[in-house]
């Protein structure tokens, strides 16, 4: 995956008590359950979807390519919010990921 994103990194170096907690409980939430890193990283990306989040749908496709998930299964996650988030929002995901599965494929982040 590629490097963070720059807000994140700000984020990080302005407060990095505060990010170590927030990435402890991520990890917590992870550890958590049965869930494995790919299915984590779909719901994550479908989660991103539903705001929408430009920049954590980008993290998330990264995120799961890295854990083994397809570009394939990546579009299914959004496809299938189309009726549950509605076409525009789908569609706009849609987009934000495909750019982000082009980046990834160039060796970008």
């Amino acid at each position: 995956m590629g490097k963070l994103p720059r807000r994140y990194q700000e984020f990080h170096q302005q407060h990095p008590a505060l990010a170590t907690a927030y990435e402890a409980l991520g990890a917590t939430a992870a550890d958590a359950g049965p869930l494995d890193a790919k299915v984590r990283e779909l719901i994550k990306l479908g989660m991103a979807a539903a705001l929408p989040a430009e920049t954590a749908i980008h993290s998330h496709v990264h995120r799961a390519l890295a854990a083994g998930a397809t570009p394939a299964e990546i579009e299914h996650t959004l496809l299938l919010g189309i009726t549950t988030l509605g076409f525009p929002t789908m569609m706009t995901a849609l987009t934000w990921a495909r750019a982000a599965l082009a980046a990834h494929a160039a060796g970008g982040s």
